[in-house]
């Protein structure tokens, strides 16, 4: 088994998928009017309107109704990237800390209100946990 994708479900598609190419730096495919793809080298960000939430089952998903999982994207540097993003960015959860567990982390909202965390391994004992993995 493995690990394919994270999907959102939101109202404003071109608002959500606008933002996330602004933060990955990657651009979203559109293999449908109704979704989108930001494929990433370690898994892809699928993004669908709430429109598609039909096909799975009648409210089997809510838009901008997260409230329990953070995306979490690896970066090289937490300072730089909350320095890039600053502008883009409306709600930040926490500025760049570093964490009992050794990675420093910044955290914001996107449009729809998901918590995204940007982390890097800082410690030793955390760059040795992640050798390998990302």
């Amino acid at each position: 088994m493995k690990f394919a994708s994270v999907r959102m479900i939101t109202d404003d598609l071109d608002r959500l998928v606008e933002f996330y190419e602004k933060v990955t730096g990657v651009s979203a495919t559109r293999p449908a009017p109704v979704f989108a793809e930001l494929c990433l080298p370690s898994f892809t960000l699928a993004i669908g309107h709430s429109q598609t939430v039909q096909l799975f089952g009648a409210n089997s998903a809510r838009a901008a109704d997260n409230h329990s999982v953070i995306i979490e994207f690896c970066v090289d540097n937490v300072d730089a990237e909350y320095t890039r993003l600053k502008p883009l960015v409306d709600e930040w959860v926490q500025e760049p800390t570093t964490m009992p567990w050794g990675n420093r982390s910044a955290i914001f909202r996107d449009p729809d209100g998901n918590l995204v965390n940007l982390f890097a391994p800082v410690t030793e004992e955390a760059i040795e946990r992640f050798r390998g993995r990302l």
